[in-house]
């Protein structure tokens, strides 16, 4: 997490429960979701996220009969993580949470809503991080491939699946393109990442080709009726969400014949860790991801154990 909680804010004063002895936690949640966009600056879908984790976190407080910030511990918390564990998520689904508890927390020290900072007491999730699910670059092909060129949106769809592999961008980085983030000449394309911001990664031929034949032919079909700026539209002429992207990738991961829950974020993967087998620099990786702490885009020199071992035998002086 690189968001500074550091400093109060000047706009939200220190307030304290209401005279009843209950806390209004929705009026709560909005003082910090203002706080997220006018102190952090943190990007829509990621304010959406916190929310979305601290409501969940809301019902556990009413079951567990806490009324006041100052009743939550450590042990209140973990007795959240645990409910999360038995209804069967994920690891990283339950670090997310985590992460946004934090960050609640870390807020209502700074604002004096609570007088110690429990945030400090709590695991850091990095230490719960999984190996990321990755595919063989013959299974990407397949992928890759498995759009029909009958089909009426074959040159949308493997744009979509090609720009996905390309450039390893999340799948709201994707949605968010506009046509005039993609310079199919230059081989660029301006990525707005989270909290807006911005890099530019460069794009194959591969990826070029394809774009090229969505953007002279089915594109300007679908948005016949009005100028839109957004570079991937669906059938109806709307820009494509998230939703219908990944709907779209898992279609074609099971067309595919791949097994598992491959989506957008797993060509993400696959564009990291092909990139690092072929011998990129992790600072390039790095940049590229559009990661803040090159400790995220590490955790895929673990994926590689053949490189490593090959590496090993290479260059140790008792192999």
């Amino acid at each position: 997490m690189t968001t500074s909680l550091a400093t109060a804010p000047q706009t939200l004063p220190p307030r304290s429960a209401p005279a009843s002895g209950l806390l209004d936690w929705p009026r709560l949640l909005q003082r910090f979701t203002d706080y997220l966009v006018s102190e952090c600056g943190l990007a829509r879908n990621t304010i959406e996220a916190y929310s979305r984790d601290l409501r969940e976190f809301f019902v556990h407080l009413h079951d567990a009969t806490i009324t006041l910030p100052a009743q939550i511990s450590t042990n209140v918390v973990r007795g959240f993580l645990m409910r999360l564990s038995e209804r069967g998520l994920a690891l990283s689904t339950i670090a997310r949470h985590l992460v946004s508890v934090k960050m609640f927390l870390r807020y209502l020290h700074i604002v004096q809503v609570i007088t110690e900072d429990v945030s400090t007491l709590l695991e850091t999730p990095k230490k719960w991080r999984t190996l990321p699910h990755t595919l063989r670059p013959g299974q990407v092909e397949a992928l890759l491939a498995a759009p029909e060129p009958g089909d009426p949106f074959y040159s949308r769809d493997r744009a979509i699946l090609e720009m996905l592999y390309a450039t390893g961008m999340r799948v709201s980085e994707l949605a968010g393109l506009r046509m005039q983030d993609v310079n199919l000449n230059v081989g660029y394309v301006r990525v707005f990442g989270k909290g807006g911001k911005e890099r530019i990664i460069p794009i194959g031929s591969h990826a070029i080709d394809a774009v090229n034949e969505y953007t002279r032919g089915l594109r300007a079909v679908l948005t016949e009726s009005g100028p839109l700026d957004a570079l991937f539209v669906s059938r109806t002429g709307n820009p494509m969400d998230r939703t219908n992207i990944w709907r779209l990738v898992s279609r074609f991961a099971g067309q595919a014949g791949l097994s598992g829950n491959v989506g957008p974020h797993t060509l993400r993967h696959c564009f990291a860790t092909h990139l690092l087998e072929g011998g990129a620099d992790l600072r390039i990786v790095q940049e590229l991801l559009g990661h803040a702490d090159v400790a995220t885009t590490q955790l895929y020199t673990h994926v590689d154990t053949t490189r490593l071992k090959s590496i090993h035998q290479k260059f140790h002086p008792h192999q």
